[in-house]
């Protein structure tokens, strides 16, 4: 089988690639390389696939919001199912730089929407996000709640991906599955993320920034947890039987909740990457961000019931494997 992963080089995407590449399937993967954060982690990445994947991995650095290119890149190519994860990601940034979550995320998306069509897949699957969720005080967070307040255009527009992926579901019926990540954290990660920004100034003897008084909770999950529901999603398309699909569709479009169902308090994650870092870290407390929210938590009920998606990896176990791996990839 052969998958097209957007996103190859990010986080989550290279692992996926890695794992897809480990059971024998041949991956073609995009990106564009930006430098949202710094690239030389992404060609790292990269590399690794090379090395795992031969002949069987192939690349193109390119922008998927750019249709001429993106057709170009994989004309002749025979794509069985496509996993979009590429996307300008950040709450934060998304306050800064709003056109590049509009060109990214929804031009982008539209784009993969109609390469799969006109490819006739088998399958789609694309990163949604708990951002989704807004400001909602009932947790945990189910499929089946009310996503219409957004607090931030990130939110906004991973919500506007799900309704155009619904859109394309009824109306060409191409299987569709949207995954709305938590907080993903592990070796390999992203430099934006609280998890890693806390090890390097932890380690560095930086005081480390704490908003809204550390009261806040997310729902930290493993990349390894992750990718187990990535790949199962991506080998169970949702039937185009008129039956209720979880999130509510009865269209082929499925939309799951893939988070660790608990949510962690921000100080715990802290407490244990102090004990992991072998120091106390100092505190600089700051206010609450625009666009942020208090906490995320998952209800993940129906991805596990639907495919069988187990988390089992507690922060207490990850967040000292990514600080293994931090101290080895910088040499501190």
């Amino acid at each position: 089988m052969q998958v097209l992963v957007t996103g190859a080089a990010g986080f989550i995407g290279a692992a996926l690639s890695e794992q897809l590449l480990a059971r024998g399937d041949s991956v073609i993967g995009i990106d564009n390389l930006n430098a949202y954060y710094d690239p030389a982690l992404k060609h790292a990445r990269l590399r690794r696939l090379d090395a795992a994947g031969g002949s069987r991995f192939r690349f193109h650095k390119l922008d998927f919001a750019d249709m001429a290119a993106l057709e170009a890149s994989v004309d002749g190519a025979k794509i069985d199912r496509i996993v979009h994860l590429g996307a300008q990601a950040g709450v934060r940034y998304s306050l800064e730089n709003p056109a590049a979550y509009v060109q990214s995320n929804l031009v982008g998306h539209a784009n993969m929407l109609e390469l799969a069509r006109h490819r006739e897949v088998e399958h789609m699957v694309y990163a949604s996000s708990s951002s989704v969720y807004g400001g909602n005080d009932k947790v945990p967070f189910s499929v089946d709640d009310r996503v219409d307040h957004p607090v931030s255009l990130y939110a906004a527009t991973k919500r506007a991906d799900e309704l155009m992926s619904e859109t394309y579901a009824h109306l060409y019926r191409i299987p569709l599955t949207g995954l709305r990540f938590f907080t993903v954290y592990g070796p390999w990660g992203r430099p934006d993320m609280a998890y890693w920004i806390f090890t390097r100034k932890i380690l560095a003897g930086e005081p480390i920034p704490v908003f809204h008084k550390g009261e806040m909770w997310r729902d930290f999950t493993h990349i390894d947890d992750i990718i187990r529901g990535v790949v199962a999603a991506l080998d169970h398309a949702p039937a185009d039987d008129d039956a209720v699909k979880a999130g509510g569709s009865t269209k082929p479009h499925a939309l799951y909740n893939i988070g660790n169902n608990r949510s962690e308090k921000l100080t715990d994650l802290i407490a244990i990457l102090e004990q992991a870092c072998g120091t106390k870290a100092q505190i600089d407390w700051q206010p609450m961000q625009k666009g942020d929210v208090v906490r995320t938590y998952a209800d993940i009920d129906a991805i596990s019931r639907d495919l069988g998606y187990t988390p089992t990896t507690t922060i207490a176990e990850g967040l000292p494997r990514f600080v293994e791996w931090y101290r080895e990839y910088h040499g501190v």
